[in-house]
């Protein structure tokens, strides 16, 4: 199966499907590519696109993200205040492309926040929310 080759396509193989009437040579084989899908990563044409969880301090102080690729995990570097749902492009990430090279894997932000906040973390966020509001409680 040539690298690269997409959802649908149809390959032939010569020679390798049942004989013919009375012994005679063999047909081609003919199938149908299918590709299962993939728990994390979604292909669309020779790109890829994912869900990166990211804990609500990564996404407000930046820091190195893990990700899954295809070839088994990367990283790149959040920017501090990464919004939710934003999305970056790792250039060449992506499906190696017939005609050479390969597309991009495009990295969405899905922001985490945490279950369980101890005391300490709560006095601290509430801090936070004090030094950050306006005379109304709201963020401005």
């Amino acid at each position: 199966i040539p690298i690269g080759v997409r959802e649908g396509v149809k390959l032939r193989v010569a020679g390798k499907g049942y004989f013919g009437p009375g012994g005679g040579p063999r047909g081609d084989l003919l199938f149908k590519v299918v590709i299962a899908p993939h728990a994390t990563i979604e292909r669309r044409g020779d790109d890829l696109h994912t869900e990166v969880p990211v804990a609500v301090w990564d996404a407000m102080l930046g820091g190195e993200v893990r990700l899954q690729t295809l070839g088994g995990s990367g990283t790149f570097r959040l920017p501090a205040e990464t919004q939710n749902g934003r999305t970056f492009r790792l250039t060449g990430q992506g499906m190696p492309r017939i005609e050479g090279g390969k597309g991009d894997l495009y990295a969405k932000v899905k922001v985490v926040l945490p279950q369980e906040l101890t005391p300490r973390e709560k006095e601290l966020i509430e801090e936070l929310r004090r030094g950050r509001s306006g005379p109304d409680g709201k963020v401005g």
